[in-house]
């Protein structure tokens, strides 16, 4: 089948349904006043939507939000601390001796142990 034959009877089953609707709704009492249209050529072109953006005033008003918002994070970033932290936590020099000597024992025992 070529391409042709194939629309034609698209449009013929078009025609076919188009007109059982419209006597279905003839039934209800529902019929619109003008057929429906079967062909692209008759259809209304779809309206194109309004394009939206800022106003000159909006963009205005945006760009001051974000401008005071900007300088309160850097205001904020720019407090000095009360305690400069790596957010790590440090040892005691005493846990540091501790953990130093355990270590040292267990090198010599690993030492002692390879030697054997």
């Amino acid at each position: 089948m070529d391409t042709r034959t194939i629309l034609a009877d698209l449009k013929a089953e078009l025609n076919r349904l188009n007109q059982a609707i419209a006597a279905l709704e003839s039934l209800d009492g529902t019929a619109t006043a003008m057929p429906r249209a079967t062909t692209p050529a008759t259809k209304a072109a779809p309206k194109q939507a309004k394009k939206r953006g800022l106003t000159p005033a909006g963009r205005r008003r945006l760009s001051a939000m974000m401008k005071a918002r900007w300088a309160a994070r850097r205001k904020q970033a720019a407090k000095p601390t009360t305690k400069a932290t790596s957010g790590r936590r440090t040892m005691s020099p005493a846990a540091r001796k501790r953990i130093s000597a355990m270590m040292k024992k267990r090198w010599a025992e690993r030492k002692k142990a390879k030697t054997a």
